[in-house]
């Protein structure tokens, strides 16, 4: 039902080489690459992760309560783009472990302070 995500970003080459990086390890490339903003995906059917800088021209802010969850299929997974994220300089929001019965999950702010999660259900 998501097509995709937009995260705002005051400097859209530093959050470039972040989120190739980042979503890299996941197989995911750039399919969408313009001037002041870039979408990644593993798919073109999939849904998507893009950066933006402002349309308006005034600074990208956070959202308070707005989170982004990327999905996986196991746990090794969620720690290896966890640990990712962190490497890249990303602030830890909850370190990547199980939170309940069955949901793996690890949380981050990335280099412009957007929260993101890895997770897998089990």
């Amino acid at each position: 039902m998501i097509g995709y995500v937009t995260l705002g970003t005051n400097d859209i080459a530093r959050a470039a080489a972040f989120y190739d990086a980042l979503l890299g390890t996941l197989g995911a490339k750039r399919f969408m690459d313009y001037e002041g903003f870039i979408a990644w995906t593993v798919s073109p059917t999939q849904p998507a992760i893009s950066v933006i800088k402002p349309y308006d021209g005034q600074p990208a802010t956070v959202g308070n309560g707005v989170m982004v969850a990327i999905v996986v299929d196991s746990k090794e997974k969620v720690d290896m783009v966890y640990n990712k994220a962190i490497e890249l300089g990303s602030k830890d929001e909850g370190p990547a472990g199980p939170r309940g019965d069955n949901f793996y999950a690890g949380y981050f702010r990335d280099l412009d302070g957007n929260k993101l999660n890895v997770f897998c259900m089990s």
